[in-house]
């Protein structure tokens, strides 16, 4: 059996390849895609080969083929029907985290079946979700914080409406996009598209993928108040304000980063259950306002460098297979 891929060919360019499948073995599933999703941000940066050396191996996707800048099978949102495996999974819809293809072969363990109410459209967001999740841990808002997300892309959505779920919490999501407001909306999250004027905030979760996002979460943390890092800039340095009020309000920078489990949920906690509650919470119809567009898979190439370069007001583009 043949499969199509998508590969990264080399840095801004990307092509749909054809590769023979290796028989499925006991303990291994055939999933046919139905869907797979762009991380946008992630993504983009592998597309136009910003990958720093540094980072070659901690960068790596699981199933990932190739190797940083290229040519690279890359990708990790995937949502397909099992046509061959154990009985407990056959004819299961599942998410996997697997790069963009249509017809795959995994262990049986590598794949998450969807709950009940969970359209398999909608479920190509479970990464963001898992990563949301993971930043949320890593931040620990308290009961009546107050909190700013700067940055309204899928996972700075995701991260304020979890947020949003502590009592008391008050909110508020930033962004200078302005067309971001309807979807803040749709999740019924406080908008502004500039940061608030006081340094009043006890957390701070920064999520733009811009280095003026993060000076700005550095103007509106309150004292002793801590900030986190959600972007990652690739190979781009960043320049931070770090005289000014940084010292005297004793600010505290901490990053966040899915590949690893907060350590404070880690003994109790795996991968395979985090990604269960990621799905479970997508469950709820509202997330369909962060799919903004959809491609069929025979377009991906194409498609990859117009969300690279000019990616205007997408959130998850979702691709379909047939």
């Amino acid at each position: 059996m043949d499969a199509n891929q998508f590969w990264i060919r080399s840095p801004g360019a990307g092509q749909i390849r054809r590769a023979e499948l290796a028989p499925r073995q006991d303990g291994e599933v055939l999933v046919r895609t139905l869907y797979s999703g762009i991380s946008r941000g992630t993504e983009a940066l592998v597309f136009r080969g910003e990958v720093p050396p540094s980072q070659y191996q901690a960068m790596r996707a699981p199933f990932q083929e190739g190797a940083f800048p290229g040519p690279v099978k890359y990708g990790y949102c995937s949502v397909g029907e099992v046509l061959e495996g154990p009985d407990a999974l056959a004819g299961r819809t599942v998410f996997c985290l697997y790069p963009h293809q249509d017809i795959y072969v995994v262990p049986a363990t590598a794949v998450t079946p969807l709950p009940d109410q969970l359209p398999a459209a909608r479920a190509v967001l479970a990464a963001n979700m898992e990563t949301a999740i993971n930043v949320v841990w890593d931040a620990r808002p308290l009961v009546g914080d107050r909190v700013v997300v700067i940055g309204a892309g899928v996972v700075g959505l995701l991260v304020a409406w979890l947020c949003r779920q502590t009592a008391g919490a008050d909110v508020t999501l930033v962004d200078i996009n302005p067309s971001r407001g309807s979807v803040a909306r749709a999740l019924d999250l406080p908008f502004l598209t500039a940061p608030p004027g006081e340094a009043t905030a006890d957390l701070v979760i920064h999520a733009s993928g811009q280095p003026e996002g993060l000076r700005s979460a550095l103007g509106v943390a309150g004292v002793e108040a801590t900030i986190v890092e959600v972007s990652w800039y690739g190979s781009r340095s960043v320049p931070l304000p770090l005289g000014e009020a940084f010292h005297a309000r004793r600010l505290t920078i901490k990053s966040s980063q899915v590949g690893l489990l907060s350590p404070l949920q880690t003994p109790r906690w795996t991968h395979a259950r985090r990604m269960a509650l990621a799905l479970d919470l997508l469950r709820d119809a509202r997330f369909d306002a962060l799919i903004t567009g959809e491609s069929a898979f025979e377009d991906l190439p194409d498609v990859m460098v117009r969300l690279s370069q000019a990616p205007g007001d997408t959130l998850c583009h979702r691709i379909r297979y047939t």
